[in-house]
């Protein structure tokens, strides 16, 4: 997917316009994939522009910079409120944002910690990552590329040169004609998408692979636990074998930019019925309802974006 235009994108403590958003043909970043960057959204509500679960985003890229020794000279507060300005500053919504620590000066040579640690935060229009023909179910494949084990490169950290790996099974399983890959992790456990986390149905039960599986801990996955259990829901992290995805009554994938995306076949196998399973509904329901400020007791995960409180509409 290409990034379409926007207006403005913030570089260390400036709103510069977006063509002039450029670093160095050399910078340490772009030639050994030392970044970390975040994937957060912005929807429509009844009192305007709000940004889902900020601060868990930016605490995670702040955690992400400390595994890649990449110290960060912004606040946790600085660079929540600088994601709030250039959001509304674009005035895009729904949108995607996406800020990005990264080392921008000329800095060949791996082992380099003396290059500057930089900011830069973009907003484009968001759509439906898997297509829009998501909400009915997605086809995936389980890829022959595997996730990495932690102990190759942290998987809490998200960072740019991990997603050399998801690439790869991207690409494979699109190739394959099908919409997305589901990564296994190192013993052949079931571990995660692309770019998003897995969940399975199976009897009434919601489970999802957990740490044990070299996962990224999604925001939207956290969120969709806690939604999950005040439904009154049983959710289990644990490894989950390709049998017991294959042979699950639901699955879904969960992340920032697919949302709630239904899996209705995995590598040829119909998952259920092939269609969208009944709890999997109740749980997207929920989650979309959060996200546009629908559901008061999830309130607290929306930030306001100044400049941009007037009421937004929410397409059905």
């Amino acid at each position: 997917m290409i990034a379409p235009k926007s207006q403005k994108v913030w570089m260390d403590g400036k709103l510069v316009d977006f063509a002039q958003a450029k670093v160095h043909v050399l910078a340490h970043t772009l030639h050994y994939g030392v970044g970390v960057f975040e994937g957060i959204r912005a929807y429509p509500t009844s009192d305007g522009s709000a940004i889902f679960r900020l601060r868990p985003h930016v605490e995670r890229l702040i955690e992400s910079a400390r595994f890649y020794h990449m110290p960060v000279n912004y606040t946790r507060e600085e660079m929540e409120q600088a994601i709030l300005e250039t959001q509304a500053a674009n005035a895009i919504v729904p949108s995607y944002i996406r800020p990005i620590l990264y080392r921008g000066e000329p800095g060949l040579g791996v082992k380099n910690l003396k290059g500057k640690v930089s900011l830069a935060i973009g907003v484009i229009p968001a759509s439906k990552y898997l297509g829009a023909e998501s909400d009915g179910g997605v086809r995936a494949k389980v890829s022959p590329f595997h996730k990495p084990h932690s102990l190759a490169v942290p998987s809490f950290a998200k960072a740019a040169g991990n997603y050399l790996n998801s690439y790869l099974a991207g690409i494979d399983a699109q190739q394959d004609g099908y919409d997305e890959a589901i990564l296994l992790d190192s013993r052949g456990y079931v571990a995660e998408g692309t770019g998003e986390n897995v969940f399975v149905v199976r009897n009434g039960v919601l489970y999802t692979p957990g740490l044990q599986s070299d996962i990224l801990l999604g925001v939207t996955r956290d969120s969709v636990i806690q939604i999950a259990r005040d439904l009154g829901r049983e959710v289990v992290e644990k490894t989950l074998s390709v049998n017991e995805l294959l042979s699950a009554d639901e699955a879904f994938f969960s992340g920032t930019f697919a949302e709630i995306a239904p899996i209705r076949e995995v590598s040829h196998f119909t998952i259920g019925d092939g269609k969208v399973g009944p709890i999997t509904k109740e749980v997207s329901k929920m989650y979309y309802r959060a996200v546009h400020g629908e559901e008061p007791r999830y309130a607290k995960w929306l930030d306001p974006v100044p400049g941009l409180t007037a009421a937004v509409p929410r397409s059905k």
